[in-house]
């Protein structure tokens, strides 16, 4: 009852947009999967750098092994604690319509803080919270296309060099806030672990 043509150009007109929302979301997925498992992470740093550690003497041990731990959480935490600052930025200036870039970042590295610190609490309830506003990105993305203004979000984005000191002091917090965590989590451990080596206390109506 009904007469079906194929057309080649036709069908390439209709499936180009189709082909190029799944490639995008096929992306944007594998990204944010990957992103938040290692955001989420309590041990971020799966270097080891330790093993390069060959001095013999006790002292040069220790010393080496601070060199190395500085080397992952005063080098190389900082670029990735900005890296994940800026994804969240980029992402809420597309979320938050009319929304001042202050109060842009700082939900956006109030997100970073508070999946740092359940990570050393409980990492499944990181990874919930480290997924759940991209991913809330990406069901307003499908719900409502009008909803983003790739223009005004690039406006809001231009504003960051304005504000460069507040950048600063929010990147040394979160610094800090990693160094205060990691402290507190090998001490608790520490202890933890000492309490666990000790004997049990026997009485001597036990030996009877």
């Amino acid at each position: 009852m009904f007469a079906i043509t194929f057309d080649i150009n036709e069908a390439l007109v209709v499936l180009k947009p189709l082909m190029l929302f799944v490639a995008v979301m096929v992306i944007y997925s594998i990204f944010i999967f990957k992103f938040y498992r290692f955001l989420a992470r309590k041990d971020i740093f799966k270097l080891n750098l330790n093993q390069y550690n060959r001095a013999k003497h006790p002292l040069f041990i220790k010393t080496l092994s601070v060199i190395f731990y500085l080397i992952e959480y005063i080098l190389l935490f900082p670029l990735f604690a900005f890296f994940w600052f800026a994804v969240f930025v980029v992402l809420l200036s597309f979320m938050a319509k009319n929304q001042p870039i202050e109060s842009i970042m700082l939900v956006s590295i109030s997100v970073v803080g508070v999946v740092r610190v359940t990570a050393y609490y409980n990492e499944d309830l990181s990874k919930d919270l480290a997924k759940m506003l991209p991913f809330a990105l990406l069901g307003i993305f499908l719900l409502d296309i009008s909803f983003f203004s790739f223009s005004e979000s690039i406006e809001t984005l231009k504003q960051i060099p304005t504000i460069a000191g507040i950048l600063i002091y929010y990147l040394t917090f979160i610094i800090s806030l990693e160094f205060i965590l990691r402290i507190g989590s090998g001490l608790f451990f520490h202890k933890k672990d000492k309490k666990e080596e000790q004997p049990p206390v026997v009485f001597e109506e036990d030996l009877d």
